[in-house]
Formats: C-alpha cells, sequence, structure tokens
C-alpha cells in the first residue's frame, strides 16, 4: 500500500485544490451576495428559494465551475429575482447587481490579508504550501471575477448596474438587444478579445491590494515567529 501510495503523483490532487476549492468559495459568496441584496432591499425571492445559504451546492453550475477553475471565468446558477418588488425596480436591481463583485472585492481582500497573515507558519511545509495556495489563489481569482462581472454585456452584472443608470429611453432600448448579449460574450471570450484587457485590471488591482498580506505578514511574524 504504502508502495502504491509513493507512486501516486499527488500534483494533481493539488493542482485540482487549487483550482475547485478558490472557485467554489468565490461563486458561493458572488451570488449569496445578490440573494442577501435583494432580500433588504425588500425581495425576497431569493431566501424563498433558498439561496440565502453558504451552502455551493445550491449556487454552483458544474460546468460553470469548471470554467471559473481551468479559465479563470464562468458563472453560477442565476438568483432569481424579483424586481418587482423593488421600491424603484431599476435602482434595486442594479444595486443587487453590484453586491456580487462588491463581495468578491471584499473576498479578495480577506484572503489576501489571511495569506499573508499564515505565510510565516505556513511557509516551507507541503501542506502549509497548498494552504497558502488556495488562500492566494482565492483573492487572485476573486479579483478577476469581480471585474468580469462589472462588464456592461448582458447578463454579466455590469449590464444591469448601467441600465440601471441611464434614461429611460436608452434603457427601454437596450432592453431589446438583451438577448444578444449572452452571444456577445461568447464570441469575445472565444476570440480572446477580453483575455489581455482582464490580465491586466487583475495586475492593476492585485498591486494595490497587496499592501495588505504584506502588513499582515509583518503581524504573522510577530505572532507565529515569537511563540
Amino acid at each position: 500500500m504504502s508502495a502504491f501510495l509513493k507512486q501516486l503523483d499527488f500534483s494533481v490532487i493539488t493542482d485540482a485544490l487549487l483550482n475547485v476549492i478558490p472557485a467554489v468559495i468565490c461563486i458561493t459568496l458572488h451570488e449569496l451576495s445578490h440573494g442577501v441584496a435583494a432580500l433588504r432591499l425588500g425581495d425576497p425571492t431569493a431566501k424563498n428559494a433558498g439561496r440565502l445559504t453558504l451552502n455551493p451546492l445550491k449556487h454552483i453550475d458544474l460546468f460553470g465551475l469548471i470554467c471559473l477553475a481551468v479559465f479563470g471565468f464562468g458563472w453560477a446558477k442565476p438568483v432569481p429575482v424579483d424586481m418587482r418588488n423593488f421600491k424603484n425596480p431599476r435602482r434595486g436591481m442594479g444595486l443587487t447587481a453590484l453586491a456580487g463583485p462588491a463581495a468578491n472585492m471584499a473576498v479578495a481582500v480577506v484572503f489576501l490579508a489571511l495569506w499573508g497573515f499564515f505565510t510565516p507558519a505556513l511557509y516551507g511545509s507541503k501542506a502549509g504550501t497548498v494552504v497558502l495556495g488556495i488562500l492566494r489563489s482565492t483573492a487572485v481569482l476573486s479579483i478577476g471575477l469581480a471585474i468580469f462581472n462589472v462588464l456592461p454585456i448582458p447578463p454579466l452584472d455590469g449590464s444591469k448596474v448601467a441600465f440601471s443608470i441611464v434614461s429611460e429611453r436608452l434603457y427601454r432600448k437596450l432592453m431589446r438587444y438583451e438577448r444578444y448579449g449572452m452571444i456577445l460574450l461568447i464570441l469575445l471570450l472565444a476570440a480572446g478579445v477580453l483575455s489581455a484587457p482582464m490580465n491586466r485590471g487583475v495586475t492593476f488591482i492585485w498591486d494595490r491590494l497587496v499592501v495588505v498580506a504584506e502588513t499582515t505578514f509583518e503581524w504573522g511574524k510577530a505572532v507565529w515567529l515569537n511563540t
């Protein structure tokens, strides 16, 4: 049995953990934030559908999860929202949509802080390297998911935010073409048009948020190396 275990390539398992776990975390918190925002704004549809939960099985679309883990972009089961329950339907929809990317940015900050804080304690061990890799990957992926979702292309969150601030006349015109947004998005992704700006965006935000990890790293050294 021990000889069999030695022959296993555990890097495959490690790579899967580094890809799948961050994707599950990012998707779950993204979708949960939509449901919470909708409820706070007066729409209980997501709550009634059982979507106000940290259970990832309620939120995950398997193919979308695979795409997010492999390619860095993907999707989940859309949180049901009935904009008729909002006092101001367009504004409510825009704020509900904005909650997803905002949550991902918050997740990035939290996981960067954890990555920095635990690096002095875990760096150097095999298990510790995996844990630190998951923390870092979650931060990076969450930034990417936030940027991707603010693109003003239906059905992404950014389109709903954009639709909420345009004039009523322009809004009605844009809604006629909303159904074609997914086709446009697929074409842009297939052509690789979004890759370069997405990478630049992630790098830009990472370079500004990494100070969080640098700060907590110093705290971690004070805690772990003095105990």
